[in-house]
């Protein structure tokens, strides 16, 4: 970790070709220790691409990776899994690594399913699956963790609830987070910097900064800059796992 403003990773003007197309060009931003940097824009802006440049997955880029980190937490976009098998959430979570029972107990706790521990993958609902996704995912407390579209597949109540789980997880275990998510409403409230793709950098800033960009709202439309420069999601209730709001 840089002794710098504890930077984890670092991109300067990174970008990558593919069949002399660029996929993405010059992006530049910084994940530090207990912040969340989310990543928008539309389908093919880059998000994806990015976030595995930062993860090192592709090596022949443009620009530089400074990363100062090895212990990192990833989940995919999509992962690919035999609904047949008759795999438990805890056979899931020792699928590729050892992990001690007492770290998956601490990870399931700490998203909200130690209770699903024994159930069949296949039975769990959207929500409940993204959860385990990321208990394994922090069941080795990383200091960097990576997000692609960690809510696909929930309700609207659903996605609040697991931003707020995600916040929780990067106040608990002091982690970087690097998210990637297609909907800036909903992660208003659970994100410190926002970095906008369209195959280079938009606009970037604050939530509310980039809410009022002029390309952000070229993108995603004046109606949804308007939406959000009133948003603000208030805290005085809780969502549960199962999407149920609970008064605080």
């Amino acid at each position: 970790m840089s002794k710098e403003n504890n930077i984890l990773v670092k991109l300067n003007e990174v970008g990558i070709k593919q069949n002399d197309k660029w996929l993405v060009k010059g992006v530049s931003l910084v994940v530090e220790k207990g912040k969340i940097v989310t990543l928008i824009g539309p389908n093919g802006s880059g998000k994806s691409t990015t976030a595995k440049i930062a993860l090192g997955i592709y090596k022949k880029i443009e620009g530089q990776v400074e990363k100062y980190t090895n212990n990192v937490g990833y989940v995919p976009q999509k992962i690919s899994i035999d609904w047949t098998l008759p795999l438990r959430v805890n056979d899931f979570m020792l699928l590729t690594e050892s992990i001690k029972d007492e770290a998956v107990n601490e990870a399931l706790s700490l998203t909200g399913v130690v209770h699903l521990k024994n159930k069949n993958l296949g039975n769990l609902s959207g929500g409940e699956f993204q959860r385990v996704l990321l208990a394994r995912a922090i069941s080795k407390k990383p200091d960097l963790l990576v997000l692609d579209e960690p809510v696909q597949g929930v309700d609207f109540t659903g996605e609040i609830a697991l931003y707020e789980l995600i916040k929780k997880i990067s106040d608990t275990l002091n982690c970087g987070i690097l998210l990637i998510s297609h909907d800036l409403h909903t992660v208003m409230s659970a994100t410190d910097h926002v970095v906008c793709l369209n195959g280079h950098v938009c606009c970037s800033g604050t939530p509310s900064d980039v809410a009022r960009n002029n390309e952000y709202k070229a993108l995603f439309g004046e109606h949804v800059s308007q939406t959000l420069s009133i948003y603000e999601h208030k805290h005085d209730h809780v969502h549960s796992h199962e999407g149920e709001i609970k008064k605080n």
